[in-house]
């Protein structure tokens, strides 16, 4: 059987003031349309229903996620008790299925992303899961690239046998990190890199067996979680993330395994990392801006601004990101809304937890 395993644990930091620690980015509404978590379940109906849907997310968003996503069995909702970077939270998440089904397939999802062509994206995850059933085959998506964007990470890929009529999965040569603008326009020119979904398929034996090869300690960790047979008490589960190194899949595993392949995707995608990535997907006015609650605009264009409770006036302002929210506002430069995230890291080291 097919299973999707959704991952929301973090707490979108880029996201501040709207995203804290009690109710991160994955829980937003962000554009009017359901939150994020709830379109990330959505989307896959026709393809894996809710019953097969597990989330992996921090234990302090467990009721949360429920009320969020009713029709997800309460057992498929797995806590984590400590936050411990991708690798813990899908080995947590495959040795969960293994018990439960030995034939499992995962498709591993982020649960803030936002993907058009719905269709399109399940004729690839089809591809992919077909893929991932090779012995010993990691899948992963990868995004045809419409622009050289310095944001996301790359995929380089074998497509010398590649057939633009057909969705195919290709062997992977390499991963390459955020690039600066001029290698990022170098990728986009050879035609064979791809931008990295971060969404993964394989078997759930599969995954365990890759992370026992390339991530012996998280494989110690989770041994007694494992031995459980899929029903860990809170002592066990806590010494397993406690023991497990804290690091992504990407690096942990994908990056060192033989048999890696990836799917191109051509519809829509968007990892919706910061505020400007909501500018870019939200409709605009005829001066550029978009505009959430009471707001007066004058003389002002480019802008996303957007308020709860307070009426916000801008006046001569171009390019800009203003979140207003009942205890912070945020204001910065639309292009520097990726530095959103070094301000929640200065609030933790000056002890202004409560704007967390």
């Amino acid at each position: 059987m097919d299973y999707a395993v959704i991952m929301a644990g973090g707490i979108g930091s880029r996201f501040w003031p709207a995203s804290r620690k009690e109710r991160p980015k994955q829980f937003l509404d962000v554009f009017g349309d359901g939150t994020l978590i709830q379109n990330t379940v959505a989307r896959l109906q026709g393809l894996i229903p809710p019953e097969r849907c597990l989330v992996v997310t921090h234990d302090r968003y467990v009721e949360q996620t429920q009320r969020q996503l009713p029709a997800v069995p309460e057992k498929n909702i797995l806590a984590e008790p400590i936050s411990r970077n991708t690798a813990p939270c899908i080995t947590y998440a495959a040795a969960t299925l293994a018990d439960r089904d030995p034939d499992a397939t995962m498709v591993v999802l982020p649960a803030d992303h936002v993907i058009g062509d719905v269709a399109q994206f399940h004729r690839t995850l089809d591809v992919a899961i077909e893929a991932a059933q090779e012995p010993g085959a990691l899948v992963t998506l990868g995004i045809e690239p419409t622009y050289p964007a310095t944001g996301y990470g790359y995929i380089q890929y074998d497509g010398d046998t590649a057939d633009d009529a057909e969705l195919q999965a290709y062997p992977v040569r390499t991963f390459a990190e955020k690039p600066d603008q001029s290698t990022a326009e170098r990728f986009i020119d050879s035609g064979d890199f791809l931008w990295n979904s971060g969404m993964f398929i394989w078997r759930a034996d599969t995954i365990l067996d890759q992370v026992e090869t390339h991530l012996p300690d998280a494989h110690k960790a989770f041994a007694p979680v494992r031995e459980t047979e899929g029903a860990p008490d809170e002592e066990t589960l806590t010494q397993a993330f406690k023991d497990s190194p804290r690091i992504s899949i990407d690096y942990g595993v994908m990056e060192q395994a033989d048999s890696v392949y990836v799917v191109p995707g051509s519809f829509q995608w968007n990892d919706v990392g910061d505020w400007r990535a909501v500018y870019d997907l939200s409709d605009k006015d005829e001066h550029g801006n978009v505009i959430e609650g009471d707001v007066i605009m004058q003389d002002s264009s480019r802008c996303y601004v957007q308020t709860d409770d307070r009426l916000v006036v801008l006046v001569g302002i171009h390019d800009m990101v203003v979140v207003d929210t009942d205890d912070a506002v945020l204001v910065c430069n639309r292009d520097s809304a990726q530095q959103v995230k070094q301000v929640v890291e200065y609030l933790h080291a000056h002890q202004f937890e409560d704007y967390v």
